[in-house]
């Protein structure tokens, strides 16, 4: 097993300048700090967590996500478990139920098991709160960076709310209506809309008012029968797929054919999507390859003192038969 004592000597430092680097307690400067770091992950070193139960258990990180039960999440911290397992790291998970209320707490119990670092997928990262407390190494999922936490692995979804929205678009559709979850509750929804709106508004089009619910529960049970005889839309933009099945539910309770009535498309690309007949339409995003990417970041920074970078994973429009062409109509 490694000693504390190999590290120092590898690094070229004092036993206690190691054990200050490696605790993230005291200074040191950026190169001795790169050094031991780095010599601590060349040699298999893990240190062992002082906390209250921690001796000799394995280092763990942090994850914190919106919801377990969404697909897009669950594959994601599948990744981030794979790669974690192979640096010898446990993973520790807590959600946020989309309420930014709840992500203080559930942060704080992640930061009293002493990660490593911390993968965050926030409600929203311009205005969580987390991120004015002092944390570990941290990589943001999913979200954009910010001043202070530069390290992110994300998707255009601005972009791809406007491709989109041209798709529908050049198909002679011009009521359409996009459909999401809380804003407050993601900002990628957000973005999401304003591609939405940024594409309408380049054809000279007036996007419609954007009907948002609640992200957790009640899709099987949604109700359109107002805003339907409302807007008249001939195309409807779910800002994620569990959402669009709600939609084409809803839908056909209300009595129209999904595309021939109504066309539906969606964002995620989760695989019941290509399972379902017609296959929907929807941006089928790197779910996987950013989890992976989130916990190689994480674990460059935290070992070898690595610089915090943004990374943006491309996504893949996907057209299912979930719309139709209706400029000749």
């Amino acid at each position: 097993m490694t000693t504390l004592q190999q590290v120092a000597k590898r690094a070229g430092c004092s036993l206690a300048t190691a054990s200050r680097v490696l605790a993230r307690s005291g200074s040191a400067s950026d190169q001795m700090v790169r050094k031991v770091r780095r010599a601590a992950a060349e040699l298999g070193y893990r240190p062992v967590s002082a906390g209250p139960g921690r001796a000799g258990r394995q280092p763990i990180v942090g994850v914190l996500i919106p919801s377990i039960t969404n697909p897009v999440f669950s594959s994601s911290l599948s990744s981030i478990e794979n790669r974690m397992l192979m640096a010898g790291h446990g993973v520790l998970i807590a959600q946020s139920h989309y309420d930014p209320g709840r992500e203080v707490d559930a942060v704080e119990a992640l930061l009293n098991e002493r990660p490593t670092g911390l993968i965050l997928t926030l409600c929203n990262a311009a205005t969580s709160r987390i991120l004015g407390m002092a944390l570990p190494p941290t990589v943001l999922l999913n979200n954009r960076p910010t001043a202070d936490y530069p390290a992110a692995v994300t998707v255009a979804n601005r972009d791809a709310g406007r491709e989109l929205t041209r798709l529908l678009l050049d198909l002679g559709h011009r009521q359409i209506l996009f459909l999401s979850g809380n804003f407050a509750a993601s900002d990628r929804a957000a973005m999401r809309h304003e591609g939405y709106c940024l594409a309408m508004e380049e054809r000279g089009l007036e996007p419609l008012a954007p009907l948002q619910i609640a992200f957790v529960g009640g899709y099987d049970q949604l109700d359109l029968s107002v805003v339907l005889g409302r807007a008249s839309p001939t195309a409807i933009i779910a800002s994620n797929d569990l959402l669009a099945f709600g939609v084409i539910g809803a839908l056909r309770r209300e009595g129209f054919q999904v595309p021939r009535d109504i066309s539906v498309a969606g964002f995620d690309g989760i695989a019941i999507g290509r399972l379902m007949e017609p296959q929907l339409t929807t941006i089928e995003m790197p779910d996987a390859s950013m989890g992976a990417t989130a916990a190689s970041l994480l674990l460059d920074m935290a070992e070898n003192a690595a610089p915090a970078r943004h990374l943006e994973i491309p996504y893949l429009l996907r057209r299912g038969g979930t719309v139709r062409d209706i400029s000749a109509d």
